[in-house]
């Protein structure tokens, strides 16, 4: 029964590992995916929104789409977009560029942070499971072994009772701090990037309608 007890307080640990280990590298995924979405600045996008206005101000779409070719950046790409689509109309331009901006960059930033809050949620869960473990081994020991039993042999069971609370929890405290970060910082890149695509549609506006002049 010890030899049990051994195995599953190992498994314990290994599963805690693997639990901080993905709840770090989604962390880290949507920092950096953040980062590659949004500009360094409201200045860096203002600037770059008015390299778009003076093509677009002369209805050229072409010439400004090629200053967004191989930017990664949210506005960039979804001007891309609706140059692409000019054709459908202004209205669907607009729903057609917030849809793809909620659907392909907010949802998929929001699916990586579900993650973190269940690794969050899990791992104080997972260290408990190890204290309910190591103290079965504990009073496992005494109800077989009686006066017998030394103090070491239940030190190593309440050890693992504690040490698996503790990690449980040495998880779950940094994991919340960083997710209030990265909370924020998916805040600032939606809020400059929302800005960014009214500044960047009222300048496909009225490009289109300058087509329409000619």
């Amino acid at each position: 029964m010890d030899q049990v007890f051994w195995i599953v307080g190992n498994v314990i640990y290994l599963v805690l590992l693997g639990i901080a280990l993905w709840g770090a590298f989604c962390c880290v995924v949507v920092w950096r995916r953040v980062a590659e979405k949004r500009f360094i600045s409201e200045t860096a996008q203002f600037e770059f929104l008015e390299q778009l206005d003076r093509p677009l101000s002369k209805g050229d779409m072409k010439g400004a789409a090629a200053l967004c070719d191989e930017d990664a950046r949210a506005v960039p790409q979804l001007a891309l977009l609706a140059f692409a689509n000019h054709q459908i109309g202004f209205a669907k331009i607009r729903q057609l560029v917030e849809d793809r901006f909620q659907r392909d960059i907010l949802a998929d930033l929001e699916h990586r942070m579900t993650w973190v809050h269940t690794v969050i949620k899990s791992a104080p869960m997972v260290g408990l499971f190890g204290t309910v473990v190591g103290m079965m081994g504990a009073f496992g020991k005494l109800a077989s072994g009686g006066d017998s039993v030394q103090a070491p042999q239940l030190a190593e069971d309440i050890m693992l009772a504690l040490i698996t609370t503790a990690s449980g929890l040495a998880i779950a405290i940094p994991l919340i701090i960083a997710v209030a970060a990265v909370n924020i910082r998916i805040r600032k890149m939606e809020e400059l990037t929302l800005a960014g695509l009214n500044r960047l549609l009222e300048s496909v506006h009225k490009a289109l309608l300058l087509g329409r002049k000619r």
